[in-house]
């Protein structure tokens, strides 16, 4: 009975948009809440201080849910048609992270994990189920290895033989014990491209990120002043880093998603600073709507922008930079300070 709901399940899965299915029990990845304590330990959480307050429920599945029987896990497709770094020599254009240029993931796969749980729960009443997406105490990248979705790639996210980097995760827990599949072996070898390509040497160690390095981290969950020491780095980087997921070899086997849903938006594949600089919280909204850079507000990513333009060497940019000196926020007035210092040194 239970092998024929997951054959039934993998196949509305597909239908549904899903790129990657699979299941493990529970009781899988049994090392990952023992890493998990060590990373916190270790402080390279930041100031992410929800992921210690929650780190006794996101370190197993059963600290979440004690009657979880079987985790579903479940990946759609991102990948990108064009080179996600092909921006990095346009100084004066913002680089948006790839999974950032269509529509707010969360949404989207929480529809999808939603139904397929309703045709769950529709072949096995007795199921009781709960999904999730990014935002729950769900170690997500170990359970969709042990899943056989992938393994986890040297740069700590979740690499899979036909998607390359490119996967959005989302899980079901359900209480019905279901037939697992057999985990993924690691086949990074010994390429460490990754590694290298980190601009700010986030990665201590192979499998190991330093959260308080990573430019994603900076430019989307850290809420301060972007410390000096990577500013530099940053670029013209204004949301996320994609550096270490562009460069993994296995991307060649990705074929570029054809989800409407993730399909880039026009006004985030390649915005002008000057118009992000020019963003008050109207705009910001208006512009934004339906996207998860939403999340970070108005004055965050006006921050990032500033130190993109004082790494953009423009002199076209000292005006829009200068107006934002008196704004209302003290983290935009620092930036904008800082980025103006640096373009007084620019030609013209």
């Amino acid at each position: 009975m239970t092998s024929t709901i997951r054959t039934a399940l993998e196949t509305e899965a597909a239908r549904l948009g899903f790129a990657a299915f699979g299941i493990a029990p529970a009781t899988a990845a049994p090392l990952a809440g023992q890493r998990l304590r060590q990373w916190l330990a270790d402080g390279c959480q930041g100031d992410m201080l929800w992921m210690a307050e929650s780190a006794d429920r996101r370190a197993t599945p059963q600290g979440l849910w004690p009657d979880v029987q079987s985790v579903i896990m479940l990946g759609t497709s991102y990948a990108p048609a064009l080179d996600p770094l092909r921006h990095a020599d346009h100084p004066e254009t913002g680089v948006i992270s790839v999974y950032a240029q269509g529509s707010d993931y969360h949404d989207v796969i929480k529809r999808r994990l939603k139904a397929l749980a309703r045709f769950l729960v529709a072949a096995a009443p007795e199921a009781a189920v709960k999904v999730f997406v990014d935002t729950a105490p769900v170690m997500e990248k170990p359970l969709a290895a042990a899943a056989g979705l992938g393994w986890q790639g040297k740069h700590s996210n979740l690499v899979s033989r036909s998607q390359g980097s490119w996967l959005f995760l989302g899980a079901i827990y359900t209480t019905l014990d279901l037939p697992g599949d057999a985990p993924h072996a690691d086949r990074c070898g010994s390429c460490d491209r990754c590694q290298t390509a980190c601009p700010t040497q986030a990665f201590p160690a192979p499998y190991r990120l330093d959260a308080r390095r990573c430019l994603s981290y900076l430019t989307i969950e850290h809420k301060g002043p972007i410390p000096e020491e990577f500013r530099t780095a940053l670029g013209n980087r204004i949301y996320g880093c994609d550096d270490c997921l562009a460069v993994c070899p296995w991307n060649r086997f990705a074929q570029a998603a054809r989800d409407l849903a993730f399909q880039p938006r026009a006004e985030l594949t390649a915005p002008a600073l000057a118009d992000l600089l020019a963003l008050d919280d109207a705009s910001f909204r208006q512009v934004f709507a339906g996207s998860p850079i939403r999340r970070i507000g108005r004055n965050r990513l006006v921050r990032n922008a500033l130190i993109a333009a004082g790494n953009s060497a423009a002199a076209a940019l000292r005006a829009p930079v200068a107006a934002l000196q008196g704004d209302d926020d003290t983290v935009v007035r620092d930036a904008a300070d800082w980025a103006l210092a640096q373009l007084s040194h620019a030609p013209g």
